[in-house]
Formats: structure tokens, C-alpha cells, sequence
């Protein structure tokens, strides 16, 4: 995202660093577990699925007083307030550290019980910002088993939070070694978010008004049909996951569901990694290029026999990463398409070469198509 929304959301964090000392949480801690996919080891012998846990307690009241005082700021009416409040709802949760997420896939013969592990064999622990990421080795065998027990029609294993205290629901998709995968920006690209007009339009746009879908982008993305994977990478924080999420897999909006891949933006002021994530979204005007390739390269090197399509716009740098992608995976990119949403197909037809142009109305600095 551009810098004046990262600074928009770090005077949410800083504000909401003071309330943390005056209101009560939930009892409850619930967990997110973000959709992931798993993928076959080199051996074909155990599927690799991939976790990232979230655990955190509610602030209602806390949420009621940041609405409340960003009303007044931005003179919002109350359907904004109430988009609002709904939008800032991961970014005024209290993180809760140190706890260990048990979860057992539905519908488990075995019911087992799983928890992620360290490297030393020990159950991990969420770090400072309620946060667990790794890894789960299953035999084929064992997966063949929950897919029988569950029997989804598209690949989806689900699993829930077992753990004392703890409510949390989740998601996995089994992608096969061969076949194409989408990758896919969101801001301008399947959701209008008119990043190139600036500040306040940007803002309103994700905080204050209901998403719109990019006309026709949803029906292009049927075309490629039911067993093409989707992995939707943006520069958004992952507490916008849910609002984005609930929007994108609506039956209004109707995108193919997928797993989301965002920016990590931590909001504990007493660890050193929201210190660091901070620097890093101040002083680094690559960090979204940076993230992209990263998360980008990730997702190949995971599948290196699936074609690849890269579908971005021309309003920031995806043509620039998804050149750096074509440059690093070139066997493995089958198209890139870019919404032309700048008129770079005119202007700087040099950043879209080799690539597929989707035409769209032309984003000028502080005009919104809303207005």
C-alpha cells in the first residue's frame, strides 16, 4: 500500500495502544487460521500444508471508541461508521501471546490432534503479536483418509480449534504437483480501490464505503475453470483479511475462492518486530515490491511442474514484479495480464511488454468514479 495508508493505519495502532490500558477484553480467544494451501513433498510421499494461526480476544468497547472518535475526525455518517468499525475490527483485537492452538480436521476417524512444532520437536508458541506460522507433514496415506471421511468436491480440508479456551475455524486446499494456478493482485485489480487517486479516496475507499468489484474481472477468472488454484497476493495488512475475504468469496462479487497472501504489519509496541515492520513501511518504498516477489516465489517453488498466470494492474508495480517473476520462473509462467488502470498502454507501453492488456477507465489523481 502507499505510504499515507500505512501511516493512516499506524495512528489506529498508536491510539489504540493507549485504550489497551482502560478496557477489558473478551473471556473468549478465538483464533484465525488463515487458508492455506498444502502441496506434495519431492517424494510424493507426504503432503506439506502450511499454517498461519492468529489468536487474539475481542475489545468491543475499545472498537466502540476508536468508531467513535474517527466519526468526529472524518465526519462520517453512520453507515460509514459502521463500515468502519467493521473494517478496523482485527486492527483493535488484543493479541495474545504464548498460547498453543490444538486443532483435528473434521470428521477424523482417528481423531487426532495436531499442534504445529518447533524445531526442536516442542509444541510452538504464538509469538508477541498473537502469531504461529509452519508446517504439517502428513503421509498421502492419512490425507487420502480425511478426504474420504470428508469428502469435499474441490479439495478443501477443514479443521477447527480444539485447545481449551480457544474457538477457530479453518481452511486447507490439497494442490496437485501439475495443472494452472492464478495469481492474482486485489487492489484494482478484481476490487476498486483507485490507488493512483490518492490519499483520501484510497482511504474511503477500504475504510468508509462497500467494496465494488472490478467489472467482468470475477467472470474472467470462472473462464479458467473449476480445477485452477487461486492465490490472491496484495500489499494490504492481513487484518483487513477478513472484510477482503468475506467480500471477494460473496455470492455478489462471486471471485474463485483461494488462499490470500498480505502484508504483515504487527501492532505489539513491545515486541521488535512491529519496530521493525514500521521502519520498514516508512523508510522502504519497495516493501510491497519486496513482499510480492517474495510471497510470489514462495507459492512457485512450491509447485514447480503448474503453469502460472500473473493478473495485476498498472496502477503500482505488478507489472514490474510480475516481470522480476518472468525473469526468475520463465518455464513456469504461461500469461500475464494487466487492468490497465493508468493508461500505460499509451503512456509507458514499455511496462506491459510481453504482457496481455485488460482495458479500464483511467484513475487521475484525486477524481473517484464514486464521486
Amino acid at each position: 500500500m502507499q505510504m499515507f495508508f500505512i501511516k493512516f493505519l499506524s495512528s489506529i495502532m498508536i491510539f489504540m495502544s493507549f485504550a489497551l490500558f482502560f478496557y477489558q477484553f473478551d473471556t473468549e480467544e478465538r483464533i484465525i487460521f488463515y487458508p492455506s494451501y498444502g502441496y506434495l513433498d519431492e517424494e510424493g510421499t507426504e503432503w506439506v500444508i502450511r499454517f498461519r494461526i492468529y489468536v487474539y480476544e475481542y475489545r468491543p468497547r475499545s472498537q466502540r471508541t476508536v468508531t467513535r472518535f474517527f466519526k468526529s475526525f472524518r465526519d462520517l455518517n453512520q453507515h460509514q461508521a459502521e463500515l468502519f468499525s467493521s473494517r478496523i475490527k482485527d486492527f483493535v483485537v488484543d493479541s495474545e501471546s504464548r498460547e498453543v492452538v490444538l486443532f483435528r480436521f473434521d470428521h477424523d476417524p482417528e481423531r487426532e490432534v495436531f499442534t504445529l512444532l518447533n524445531n526442536d520437536g516442542e509444541p510452538k508458541k504464538t509469538d508477541l503479536n498473537g502469531m504461529m506460522e509452519g508446517e504439517l507433514r502428513l503421509p498421502v496415506r492419512r490425507v487420502n483418509q480425511l478426504l474420504q471421511s470428508q469428502k469435499p468436491d474441490d479439495s478443501w480440508l477443514s479443521f477447527r480449534a480444539v485447545s481449551a479456551g480457544h474457538s477457530g475455524y479453518g481452511m486447507v486446499k490439497l494442490v496437485p504437483p501439475h495443472g494452472l494456478s492464478i495469481i492474482s493482485d486485489i487492489d484494482d485489480t478484481v476490487k476498486i480501490t483507485e490507488l493512483p487517486a490518492g490519499s483520501s479516496i484510497v482511504i474511503r475507499n477500504t475504510f468508509y464505503k462497500e467494496y465494488t468489484a472490478a467489472p467482468g474481472m470475477a467472470e474472467f477468472y470462472h473462464e479458467f475453470g473449476e480445477d485452477t488454484m487461486f492465490h490472491y497476493v496484495t500489499g494490504s495488512p492481513w487484518q483487513l483479511y477478513r472484510p477482503l475475504s468475506e467480500f471477494l468469496f460473496s455470492d455478489e462479487a462471486g471471485f474463485p475462492k483461494g488462499t490470500l497472501h498480505m502484508k504483515s504489519v504487527t501492532k505489539n509496541f513491545l515486541s521488535v518486530n512491529t519496530w521493525r515492520d514500521l521502519r520498514e513501511l516508512v523508510m522502504n518504498e519497495d516493501v510491497t515490491f519486496d513482499q510480492k516477489i517474495r510471497q510470489i516465489s514462495q507459492i512457485m517453488e512450491h509447485f514447480p511442474e503448474r503453469e502460472f498466470i500473473l493478473i495485476g494492474d498498472s496502477g503500482e508495480a505488478d507489472p514490474e514484479v510480475f516481470s522480476e517473476i518472468r525473469r526468475m520462473f520463465p518455464r513456469q509462467i504461461k500469461e500475464i495480464y494487466i487492468r490497465d488502470v493508468v493508461n500505460a498502454r499509451e503512456e509507458e507501453p514499455e511496462r506491459l511488454s510481453g504482457m496481455n492488456i485488460i482495458p479500464a477507465p483511467t484513475i487521475l489523481p484525486g477524481v473517484s468514479q464514486f464521486d
